[in-house]
């Protein structure tokens, strides 16, 4: 998978140190993967969390984090659309970010 738009979650982990391994172990674990459904991405993160649209919620180090991505599954793309805490991921709306 290509994953568009990484800068959001390099400032993220500046910001928050400790997400930094996290964000970057979810990095390399996309990079690697072909996901041509929602199903496949289950099957690699089980706790993922399917949103309408395309979208993907992963809680992230141990669901201090969320992170929501929208998957081109025919182009093989991901693009970030919120990397935060759950506080910040409660005030806004997943499906539309």
């Amino acid at each position: 998978m290509r994953l568009i738009s990484k800068r959001p979650l390099r400032e993220f982990w500046v910001n928050n140190p400790d997400a930094e391994r996290p964000l970057r172990s979810w990095i390399r674990t996309v990079r690697h993967e072909d996901w041509d459904t929602p199903q496949k991405v289950i099957g690699t993160f089980p706790k993922a969390r399917i949103l309408g649209d395309n979208r993907v919620l992963f809680n992230i180090r141990g669901n201090h984090y969320r992170l929501i991505v929208k998957i081109n599954y025919r182009r093989r793309i991901l693009y970030v659309r919120f990397v935060g805490t759950h506080a910040q991921y409660d005030r806004i709306n997943a499906e539309e970010v």
